[in-house]
């Protein structure tokens, strides 16, 4: 296409627009902000920064190490990294007779904040309408609207990075103000605590966190708690340290190299790595589940594995009537509750300002993006190399695509591509295991 404003010679393009300001765009902007000829927009259109507000417990722990930071992978000697904001806030020595490589969700929302303001080149309450490319001009005429209203800018290279969105399916969905996502737990949680009774359906991590939760009020005279997952046991996190290299970059690059059907076969065996559950927080649940036996006289508590939920319907003024199936035998199962919590997890939001060049990329049989080995997406001619996502490529990367360990990584192969040069050193050895044939020492 043409660009849609009348062009300008004199305004350099942007070298990366980078499009919603999560932990990966972040990281991208961290990780540039040493790079003299580089030069990085992010937007985002909120307001201000924020992380799972409605998760954000205050004894909740990140799942990954205080080295998953936003450079620290690539870079250990970054001025961003979370060891120098420790030292920046005088927490240094208290992080370290703590003797605790995982941070409180808190605490790494607080040094994400902090990175922010080390920053120029943010912008919160900028949304992209749509991304236009000038192939005259060899840039994309990207249409913003802002605080101060519309606007243009031009970039050389786009980076997508708006995250995923609370999903809730079809058989959990239903019209009433008792059905609530996981993520938006906080701000109901008085009223989850006043209920008679709450069910939680969906384990994985938010839905453990929230029947822990629940389970304290419960102890306290509060609600009856039901919790019903699909799965066929409340599993743990695959945590153990050969199984962790599955989320390590040798891992991911062998996943991407696997022809598409063979990756689906495979991403299925996969879900005990981001719906398992961490063994602390199981040992909590447990815990709390003992104290109610010595303790007695507490509204009841049901955990119930394996089952299918068939639908959720209004029952009466404010309750719900939840219909299930047991997996195993087929028994119908259902129960009324006043609330419902869908720990149902999320998905991929939709990038539609790409659309106007929706034509110029390339999607695989499944109609998703194609996505290079560099996280570009696929395209032909002047596009290649010009289009990146960050989190939105679990379908050709795996299980390490959502993971904050890989994002210093993803990044560093991105800037790397934009610039044209290794200006971020890549770790050559990041596994143990063996993941692709070849290669082999012969054995006598």
């Amino acid at each position: 296409m043409t660009d849609p404003t009348p062009h300008d010679p004199a305004r350099r393009p942007v070298d990366v627009l980078a499009v919603g300001c999560g932990p990966f765009n972040l990281g991208l902007a961290a990780l540039a902000s040493t790079v003299d000829d580089l030069d990085v927009l992010v937007v985002d259109s909120g307001d201000r920064f924020a992380w799972h507000p409605g998760l954000m417990f205050d004894d909740a722990k990140l799942q990954v190490s205080f080295l998953s930071d936003l450079v620290s992978l690539v870079d250990p000697t970054h001025p961003l990294s979370f060891l120098a904001y420790l030292a920046d806030v005088d927490r240094l020595y208290p992080f370290l007779v703590r003797e605790d490589f995982f941070p409180t969700r808190r605490e790494y929302e607080a040094y994400l904040l902090w990175v922010i303001d080390q920053l120029s080149g943010l912008r919160f309450g900028t949304t992209v309408d749509a991304v236009h490319w000038d192939s005259a001009a060899g840039h994309f005429v990207v249409e913003l609207t802002g605080a101060d209203g519309p606007e243009t800018v031009h970039a050389a290279h786009v980076v997508a990075g708006i995250g995923t969105e609370p999903f809730i399916p079809d058989a959990v969905a239903a019209d009433s103000p008792a059905l609530i996502h996981s993520a938006d737990y906080l701000f109901h949680r008085d009223e989850a605590h006043a209920a008679e009774s709450v069910t939680v359906i969906g384990s994985g991590q938010s839905g453990a966190e929230i029947v822990a939760d629940l389970l304290e009020a419960n102890l306290d005279g509060g609600p009856a708690v039901r919790w019903w997952t699909r799965t066929p046991w409340f599993a743990p996190l695959d945590f153990t340290k050969l199984s962790l290299e599955m989320t390590t970059p040798a891992y991911m690059e062998y996943f991407h190299s696997l022809p598409e059907d063979t990756r689906e076969e495979v991403r299925r065996g996969h879900w005990q790595f981001h719906k398992g559950i961490s063994t602390d927080t199981l040992a909590r649940v447990h815990d709390l589940l003992y104290r109610r036996e010595l303790l007695g006289k507490t509204a009841p508590v049901q955990l119930r594995n394996g089952v299918e939920i068939e639908g959720i319907e209004p029952d009466g003024d404010t309750g719900l009537r939840v219909r299930g199936r047991h997996a195993d035998t087929g028994t119908p199962l259902e129960h009324r509750t006043g609330m419902v919590i869908a720990a149902t997890g999320y998905t991929e939001r939709r990038p539609t300002f790409l659309d106007p060049i929706d034509g110029l990329l390339r999607r695989d049989s499944r109609g998703r993006l194609e996505i290079e080995a560099n996280h570009s997406v696929a395209a032909d001619g002047a596009l290649a190399d010009r289009v990146f996502v960050a989190n939105a490529e679990h379908h050709a990367y795996g299980v390490s695509s959502p993971n904050l360990d890989i994002g210093a990584v993803r990044n560093a192969k991105i800037l790397n591509t934009v610039l044209g040069r290794e200006e971020f050193r890549l770790q050559r050895q990041t596994a143990f295991t063996s993941f692709a044939p070849g290669d082999d020492v012969a054995v006598d």
